[in-house]
């Protein structure tokens, strides 16, 4: 039985510019968070994969070809003829990062499509984890097709997971992304949502009340990520406020809540009570904002890999 199944859109990340040089490299929020994942979990207890769509040009084959060799399994993913991954540059701007993206076309965008090939994808699956972003890229049809397919999956006993992962400029009105982003929480076991955004967008006031709305739309288990604030934990109606340990090192935030994530989901799969999970996290997140990128090199993560990855961040 697969550990966790990530559902999402892996992109082409080219990082850099100086003298007109560009880094490539591989990631997206839920690849992310699975990346993290994998070095709290052991692959004698079975695999991790991944579920997207690519095309079946060059690159998309150096995609399959860096998640292989990190031991992630990538069967079930679609390839698309005429389809290309989508791809974002990262930039120095007034000394912050600015994003720009590519991925009108990108075949992700279809990954939803084939209804078979997703509920293949989804058997045997103990949790599935997606995003906003996830929602967000498909069209509406597309959107419906991965949520009743999802509620299928958990009647059948798998554990949903869910990062609302606000993107309103993915979204063509802000109504649709309220609903969709609520939808998915009614059929999540675990919502993992970032004050900031849901205040914004949702304007809890606090992060108990984004946690209190997100139990009342339906996800059992609510971790409420804010910043270097505490995080809030509801569970089985009772709720914890975890103080976050001052970070020792801060590099670059890029992946701070991706790798909580992983860290949270992979203790949780061990068994790990809400709140140990939720130590995992911050734990795992700290490890990654003291490094340069979205996704970086783990040792106990090595167990995983078949081969050096290819293309992807490794900033040991």
């Amino acid at each position: 039985m697969m550990q966790l199944l990530a559902i999402g859109e892996c992109m082409i990340e080219m990082s850099g510019g100086q003298d007109g040089c560009w880094r490539m490299g591989f990631a997206g929020d839920t690849l992310n968070t699975l990346w993290y994942a994998r070095a709290g979990l052991d692959p004698a207890d079975g695999p991790v994969g991944y579920f997207t769509a690519l095309g079946t040009d060059g690159l998309s084959d150096r995609i399959v070809a860096f998640l292989d060799g990190a031991g992630i399994a990538t069967g079930a993913i679609r390839r698309i003829p005429d389809r290309r991954p989508g791809l974002y540059m990262i930039e120095q701007r007034d000394g912050d990062r600015a994003f720009t993206y590519w991925r009108d076309t990108s075949a992700a965008r279809a990954l939803a499509d084939d209804e078979a090939a997703l509920r293949t994808a989804m058997r045997n699956a103990r949790m599935i984890y997606l995003s906003g972003i996830t929602l967000a890229i498909l069209p509406a049809k597309g959107r419906a097709r991965l949520l009743d397919a999802l509620r299928t999956a958990r009647e059948g006993g798998a554990r949903i997971a869910f990062d609302p992962n606000i993107r309103p400029a993915l979204w063509s009105d802000e109504a649709i992304m309220r609903d969709a982003i609520t939808s998915a929480a009614a059929i999540s076991d675990i919502a993992l949502p970032s004050f900031d955004d849901e205040a914004r967008w949702f304007g809890d006031a606090d992060p108990a009340a984004c946690a209190r709305r997100y139990a009342a739309a339906g996800a059992g288990e609510v971790a409420v990520k804010d910043g270097a604030g505490p995080v809030t934990l509801l569970s089985e109606g009772e709720t914890t406020v975890m103080p976050v340990p001052p970070a020792a090192k801060v590099v670059d935030a890029t992946g701070a809540g991706d790798s909580f994530n992983g860290g949270y989901l992979a203790a949780r799969l061990n068994g790990a009570a809400p709140v140990e999970a939720g130590r995992a996290g911050t734990a795992m997140a700290a490890r990654v904002i003291a490094a340069h990128g979205a996704i970086i090199d783990l040792p106990e993560s090595r167990i995983w890999h078949r081969d050096a990855p290819e293309g992807g961040r490794d900033d040991r």
